[in-house]
């Protein structure tokens, strides 16, 4: 598979943060594999006035170590834990663009995959039968990846609450995440994504250099069921990129924004072995 089949894979999981609800713990198996489909729609970048759909396989990977876990949600290493408070090292990205693609930045280089990474702490403030309330604070530094080659572009902080609404429905066992909150950078990564060199600038496209600050709110709904081999899920993002602090690059065409997906997955294998896990 390409190297832009996998970014949109990982753009799919990770945009989909909500779409798991916690449960109370019990036991479950330390890993499942499956695998399925699932339709993706989403700008080329935040702001951009072009959108793409595209329909493509995703993998079912579940770990539920006590460091290491992997789940639909994240990747993530546990540094620590306690009753209301979690520290982990979490992951994020986003998927390359062909400019020759896209209007906006026609003649002008492609925009690499990105990945994200760096600690979050999460925060439990309520967690019952129904409800789980949390607030997530990751701080990651973006990578560029160009055939293996990674170069920083930057750091990027977003704070979100997030509230899981758990076995709802009409036939019940549904789970609904609703998941937002503002989005800060630096002035490297709005460069990277908005900047445009002098040698790019045309009379339509003045150079630009990006400046640190504010990217915009986002707020993200999923749902999802979990049937005994097949897992089933959908989420919708909005962006509001109103006051954002590259909203005069020439680049920047769509104060407002969306990405929605929709899956399923197949699980055909699992560990014999289990433990005890919320997820």
């Amino acid at each position: 598979m390409s190297r832009q089949h996998w970014a949109l894979v990982f753009s799919l999981l990770a945009s989909g943060h909500a779409t798991i609800a916690h449960a109370e713990q019990a036991l479950r198996p330390l890993w499942e594999l499956g695998a399925g489909a699932a339709v993706l729609s989403m700008p080329d970048y935040r702001g951009s006035d072009q959108q793409r759909v595209h329909a493509l396989p995703i993998p079912y990977v579940v770990y539920r170590g006590e460091v290491i876990k992997i789940d639909r949600e994240k990747i993530r290493g546990l540094l620590f834990k306690t009753e209301h408070l979690e520290l982990d090292i979490s992951m994020n990205g986003s998927v390359p663009v062909r400019s020759s693609d896209n209007n906006a930045r026609n003649g002008m280089p492609n925009l690499d995959p990105t990945i994200e990474i760096g600690p979050q702490l999460n925060i439990l403030f309520l967690n019952n039968e129904k409800y789980r309330f949390t607030a997530h604070t990751p701080w990651r530094t973006v990578l560029a990846v160009d055939h293996g080659h990674t170069r920083n572009i930057g750091w990027l902080f977003n704070p979100a609450l997030n509230l899981d609404i758990k076995d709802t429905g009409p036939d019940r066992g549904w789970n609904l995440g609703i998941s937002g909150g503002p989005a800060w950078a630096d002035s490297r990564y709005h460069d990277y994504f908005y900047g445009v060199q002098p040698e790019y600038a045309t009379a339509a496209r003045p150079a630009y250099q990006g400046k640190g600050g504010y990217i915009g709110t986002r707020l993200t709904l999923a749902l999802s069921k979990r049937y005994p081999q097949l897992w089933a899920g959908a989420f919708l993002r909005l962006d509001d990129l109103h006051g954002t602090a590259f909203e005069d690059s020439p680049l920047f065409r769509n104060k407002t924004s969306y990405m929605a997906g929709i899956g399923l997955s197949w699980v055909f294998a699992r560990s014999d072995k289990w433990v005890m896990s919320d997820d």
